[in-house]
């Protein structure tokens, strides 16, 4: 139900939603997959190889501060935020 203020008038309820798109979810997927693969490449023995030292931080790194937010915060050129402001009612 909208509240009503003093004066009388309604206020419209504003809902929130993250538009995630396919691609949003594509490369969210992609993230995932480099994450579980950064901790297989963290399990390798031996434990000072190439594969737990070095490839496992770059695979780990790679999924959670550059895939993870660009899957969330992704969002084609042309494309225009759907959600309405509280000035277009006005």
């Amino acid at each position: 139900m909208a509240k009503q203020t003093k004066t009388g008038q309604k206020r419209k309820a504003v809902v929130h939603a993250l538009p995630l798109t396919k691609t949003n979810y594509q490369i969210l997927g992609v993230a995932l997959l480099c994450i579980i693969l950064g901790y297989v490449a963290l399990s390798q023995e031996p434990w000072d190889g190439v594969f737990p030292l070095f490839v496992a931080p770059v695979l780990l790194f790679l999924g959670y501060c550059i895939l993870v937010p660009l899957g969330i915060l992704y969002r084609k050129k042309g494309e225009q935020q759907s959600v309405p402001s509280a000035e277009a009612g006005r």
